[in-house]
């Protein structure tokens, strides 16, 4: 049994990833077990259509260390205050101004 290799990875979000198991749900039919639960998950969720918009604005703030999985992170999980975004950051050894965070929050309020 060959061992396949991972050649990249790249950070989605629960939405994108939501979009992605429909395609696969409609062209083979049937989910694996693992796949069709986190299908029942993502479906109890609602779905943001706008987060790729939103993290194309928050990759423009420039924000210094901020890296694609932690702006899909805040996409995910749209705080509404900065110790919301703080809470959520500090799982992160990631140090984000108090101005960068007043300016995501209030880009993601819009």
């Amino acid at each position: 049994m060959t061992k396949p290799e991972i050649i990249s990875e790249t950070p989605i979000s629960m939405s994108e990833m939501r979009e992605k198991l429909d395609e696969v749900k409609e062209k083979s039919k049937e989910l694996t077990f693992r796949s069709g639960r986190t299908h029942e998950f993502l479906q109890s969720l609602p779905l943001n259509k706008k987060s790729k918009e939103i993290m194309k604005k928050i990759e423009e703030l420039n924000v210094p260390r901020l890296k694609p999985e932690h702006i899909i992170k805040i996409v995910d999980l749209m705080p509404k205050t900065v110790d919301e975004l703080k809470i959520i950051l500090q799982g992160y050894t990631l140090t984000v101004s108090n101005e960068n965070l007043s300016k995501i929050v209030s880009l993601l309020g819009e």
